[in-house]
């Protein structure tokens, strides 16, 4: 496992800037300690089995895996933690935008997978360098547990084509898969130790692998913004206001959750769900959902 990338009160050196812009992704950078995410962890495994047989209007797996800091507490706690917002203010700058947060787990001895594919040929906000993904683990994401593969300076790369394959073995909704050949040499391993943290492009080609290892792995992407950042396919979008100002106004900007599922967040979250998925689904061959209502893992 490589080095920890080294903060400077809190946040990037120039040095991993230059990196990332190089690369299409930094790790593993240390945002939380271990105590704190094992708190984060318990809290999550009670909210799932408290609410795992409440009468919600939608599986509690798909408000896991779709815009969770619109309805969970938690996540947008995580997702707006001062100390993630520094790190990643060095990348977009101190003017963010909270787009989406998902939580993504793999259960224990799973043999599912996700493709190799680009995020931002599924966002309509085309090939904008306004936006980046923060990744943070709960548990373990090791080569074992199916953490992540990035092919170094994929981002430099247009949106590249993507066949929808639909395998049931894929947990995208599309089992998309970027139409290239990603050799294995090519991937870079982004194994994580909970509280720790990567960032990476949305053009950055990545995947990951079966979870084989006995525990669960859990992770937490969030989306995050510059105002400048534009839907283009989508009639709205939506995020919340994490830091600076939004002078430009391209987002309808939403409030974060005061407690888990209420009737106006889950009211929100179904508006937001549809507006979005004309975005997410768009150029599909089948009619499809932003995620697998049985899926419980991710990239």
């Amino acid at each position: 496992m490589p080095k920890p990338v080294t903060l400077t009160q809190g946040r990037l050196d120039a040095q991993t800037v230059e990196a990332y812009w190089q690369d299409g992704f930094a790790f593993p950078i240390t945002v939380f300690s271990p105590e704190e995410t094992e708190q984060f962890r318990a809290e999550l495994e009670e909210i799932e089995d408290t609410w795992r047989e409440t009468d919600l209007p939608l599986p509690l797996t798909m408000y896991k895996r779709l815009n969770a800091h619109v309805v969970m507490p938690l996540v947008s706690r995580i997702a707006l933690d001062p100390r993630v917002l520094d790190v990643v203010e060095g990348v977009l700058g101190p003017d963010l935008l909270l787009w989406s947060a998902e939580l993504f787990i793999k259960e224990p001895r799973t043999t599912q997978v996700v493709g190799m594919h680009q995020d931002l040929t599924y966002w309509g906000m085309g090939e904008t360098p306004d936006q980046v993904t923060a990744w943070i683990a709960l548990s373990p994401a090791t080569v074992t547990s199916g953490c992540m593969d990035f092919v170094k300076g994929s981002h430099k790369n247009p949106i590249l084509p993507h066949n929808d394959t639909f395998s049931d073995n894929n947990l995208l909704s599309r089992g998309q898969e970027v139409a290239v050949d990603v050799a294995d040499e090519d991937k870079t391993h982004i194994e994580l130790q909970p509280g720790q943290m990567s960032l990476h492009h949305g053009l950055t080609i990545h995947g990951s692998g079966p979870n084989t290892s006995d525990d669960r792995r859990i992770g937490l992407a969030i989306r995050y913004l510059n105002p400048n950042a534009q839907q283009k396919v989508a009639d709205r979008d939506y995020a919340v206001l994490a830091r600076g100002e939004d002078r430009v106004g391209n987002f309808i900007h939403i409030d974060t959750p005061t407690e888990l599922f209420s009737t106006p967040a889950l009211e929100l979250h179904a508006r937001i769900q549809e507006d979005q998925t004309k975005a997410m689904a768009q150029g599909a061959s089948q009619t499809t959902r932003l995620y697998k209502a049985e899926a419980s893992g991710t990239p």
